[in-house]
């Protein structure tokens, strides 16, 4: 199974595949994703590679942490798994949850 990394302060301009033609230096990357806003499209700043194993995770860690790509210093640490989000949509105007 392979390991995600979390790559932080990316330049708006690096793209997917900039991400996987980079990390691929330190071994195999079976995903890379530059997360985008949803409304604009826009690059978010941040992204996830997925190294085939940990070796090679933890060499693209000591590589790309505080490296340069597209003229910014990367943040590269492993990614933690994601929290359940909290459904609960009552908010809102004098907290809209009760009902009278």
């Amino acid at each position: 199974m392979g390991k995600k990394l979390f790559v932080g302060n990316l330049a708006f301009s690096v793209t997917s595949e900039m991400l996987q033609q980079s990390f691929s230096e330190c071994g195999s990357v079976d995903s890379s994703t530059v997360i985008t806003d949803r409304e604009t499209g826009r690059s978010k700043g941040f992204g996830f590679v997925e190294m085939s194993t940990e070796n090679e995770a933890q060499t693209a860690i000591s590589r790309f942490n505080g490296a340069e790509l597209g003229g910014r210093a990367l943040t590269v640490n492993e990614a933690k798994p994601m929290e359940p989000r909290n459904n609960d949509r009552r908010g809102g105007y004098n907290g809209g949850g009760r009902r009278y």
